[in-house]
């Protein structure tokens, strides 16, 4: 076989495999402990260790798509290069200002830690408004003083960051032109060429991260292709975007901010495949592990992408990303009474060292996991810890001062958590607009099968989807992704005195270049496709819209009229007498790739004639219930359940409550409709 196409994606914990052959449907899985240690190879030597467990050759693997972590945990844990900034003067701290909001809403206390320290950012005289027209001359002598001065301290990477350089670039790519002369490395990034939008702040720190990061994912991604080279694989590396999309690898480092959210980025784009092919297009994505959960809103078998992500406290990266949520609920949260006698649950974890109690490791503090556990929801036999240990540490920390019981405290922080992750749910539906019940609950990661049944019925969504290989999800992502290239240009000027010529020639740039960059990748395509938006605002209005456009060239009517009606979905108001804005031109071309089978993602050969429980065990729902429980891998296709009932397989745990029915799709993929008031 050399038609094999492979997915990895590196989390936390583990490195997920998905080998997957086109014409059969053959599936070969693997899971690894992620490795981190740079002396071991870093992330690399996870991805090496699941390929040698899958006993599949390099040689006979057409494609390799690779979802990292690299760039996130380096953003999040501060572990950069070092970078130096030139920008405008008097806007050398526009990264530290920001918004001048607070990391604790109702607080006057809070942490940042800004991507380039100050004095790393420096400042040279040049000038231009927001038309575009010099107001002060770039001073080449002094961006030479001090691009030497940032060189001499030691920087890796070199921001060049102007005022109003959206609307005219001419200073950023003269300064670029002259640090290229002067800067030890390749590592120059100008913020116009990565967004040209007029937010000087947002474009900043969009800049710094991509700079900051560069050089880290460009030595691992080569580290990472050239040991596949040496063991065989003889075609081009494909690495995720945090956009849904993928590009080769020689081409990510040069724009590597957009990889941040390439993980949660490839759980979305499985969750519209596996969707699609099951006839539900409307899907929540829930996706929990150990630490967080992220949520995301597909409609009609689109993933959700958005350019106004902030991935923490003052950290917006307004590159096109998937639009994915997250809330500090995993199953390592940590359960405890605060001061004032109130149950918290999370943002604080566990981790996986010590990792919850049952985890057998020395944890001392209870969690949700240990919560399920404890309420029969989780197989003891396969945790280190005993539930009389569970029974008394959650009666004496969590249930005495509450005047509960240990079963009763633990069903009180599960639904705790719940409350959180439909909050999260909520955020994605309901706040922009979307009603829950007209959608299904795709639940995976480690745990999110656990939860689904229900938080769904305390949000009214009628089905939950549970794919075939929850804890995979990411990596089957890798798998079935498209190749795109996302384009944002701003305009930022009232509609009725826009060029609507120019607007047309830059729609056309923007499919053209998109089109040549995808064609360039040499991937097997269906066909490409192209959607086009624009991003607008009653003028006085802080907030965008975005508006999908039909083709790419649009008269203002017709921008005008789209607007208007998507603002009334919106907000359920008409505002005939305010001129409309139009801020930004957004073009998204798509290389489709060929549909995979991912109906062996269960070996067919494992499943059995009828559904029959290998066990029963008590399972609380408020109240002790003896529950059959059943081996995932050999349910029939033609299954119907009805709950309770435990399902379990190698990378998660189903749990379907009382009243609920299951059924299974021919992929494999279960169905469980969730009864309503």
């Amino acid at each position: 076989m050399t038609n094999l196409i492979a997915g990895a994606d590196v989390g936390g914990t583990f490195t997920d495999l998905v080998i997957l052959n086109p014409a059969t449907g053959e599936v070969r899985l693997a899971k690894t402990p992620t490795t981190l240690d740079l002396n071991a190879g870093g992330q690399a030597a996870g991805v090496l260790a699941a390929l040698e467990q899958s006993q599949t050759p390099l040689n006979t693997i057409a494609l390799i798509v690779h979802g990292t972590t690299t760039t996130t945990n380096a953003v999040l844990e501060r572990k950069l290069a070092k970078t130096g900034l030139i920008t405008t003067k008097g806007f050398r701290d526009i990264l530290e200002l920001g918004r001048r909001t607070r990391p604790n809403a109702y607080g006057m206390t809070g942490e940042f830690t800004p991507i380039i320290p100050r004095d790393l950012r420096l400042e040279v005289s040049e000038r231009m408004d927001a038309k575009g027209r010099i107001l002060t001359p770039l001073d080449e002598d002094e961006l030479r003083e001090n691009v030497t001065k940032l060189a001499q301290m030691g920087c890796e990477s070199l921001v060049i960051h102007f005022l109003h350089a959206y609307a005219n670039p001419a200073h950023e790519l003269r300064a670029a032109e002259i640090a290229t002369e002067i800067w030890p490395t390749k590592y120059i990034t100008c913020g116009h060429a990565l967004l040209s939008e007029s937010r000087e702040f947002e474009r900043g720190v969009t800049a710094a991260v991509n700079a900051s990061v560069q050089p880290l994912l460009e030595r691992y991604i080569k580290s990472l292709a050239t040991a596949l080279h040496a063991k065989g694989y003889q075609n081009d590396l494909l690495v995720m975007n945090g956009n849904g999309g993928m590009v080769p690898a020689a081409q990510v480092s040069a724009e590597a901010v957009k990889t941040v959210m390439s993980g949660p980025a490839s759980g979305v784009m499985a969750a519209v495949a596996t969707g699609r092919r099951a006839g539900i297009p409307n899907l929540i994505t829930y996706d929990m592990g150990g630490t967080s959960t992220d949520v995301a809103l597909i409609k009609a078998a689109r993933a959700p992408v958005s350019n106004e992500i902030e991935v923490e406290y003052a950290m917006p990266i307004h590159v096109p990303m998937v639009d994915v949520r997250t809330v500090g609920a995993g199953g390592g949260s940590i359960a405890r009474v605060d001061g004032g006698g109130m149950l918290r649950v999370g943002p604080h974890s566990a981790g996986s060292t010590p990792g919850p109690i049952c985890y057998g490791k020395g944890g001392t503090e209870p969690t949700i996991s240990d919560a399920n556990l404890l309420l029969g929801r989780l197989p003891a036999a396969r945790f280190g810890a005993h539930k009389n240990e569970l029974s008394a540490i959650f009666g004496t920390k969590i249930g005495h001062p509450l005047g509960l019981s240990p079963e009763a405290a633990a069903e009180a922080v599960i639904r705790i958590a719940n409350t959180h992750m439909a909050g999260a749910i909520r955020m994605v539906s309901l706040s922009l607009g979307a009603d829950p019940r007209d959608y299904a609950l795709f639940a995976f990661g480690g745990a999110g099968p656990l939860h689904a049944t229900a938080l769904a019925a305390e949000l009214g969504i009628p089905r939950v989807l549970v794919p075939a290989r929850p804890g995979m999800t990411n990596a089957l992502g890798c798998v079935v992704a498209d190749l795109r290239h996302d384009a944002v240009r701003t305009i930022n000027r009232p509609l009725d005195n826009a060029d609507i010529t120019e607007i047309h020639a830059i729609l056309a740039d923007q499919i053209a270049t998109g089109t040549d960059r995808i064609n360039a990748a040499g991937i097997a395509l269906t066909s490409i496709q192209t959607e086009l938006s624009a991003d607008m605002q009653f003028i006085g209005q802080t907030h965008l819209l975005r508006v999908p456009l039909p083709n790419a060239t649009p008269t203002r009517e017709d921008l005008q009229a789209r607007f208007e009606a998507a603002y009334h979905a919106r907000f359920r108001v008409n505002l005939p007498t305010i001129r409309a804005n139009l801020v930004n031109l957004n073009a998204s071309v798509i290389g489709q790739r060929p549909e995979m089978d991912l109906s062996r993602l269960i070996d067919p050969a494992e499943r059995l004639a009828k559904a029959t429980p290998q066990s029963t065990r008590p399972v609380w729902f408020n109240g002790w219930v003896e529950t059959p429980v059943y081996w995932r891998d050999h349910l029939p296709l033609d299954l119907h359940l009805n709950g309770p009932a435990i399902i379990e397989q190698m990378d998660t745990t189903t749990l379907v409550h009382p009243g609920c029915t299951v059924t299974s799709d021919p992929d494999g993929n279960l169905i469980i409709e969730v009864p309503h008031a």
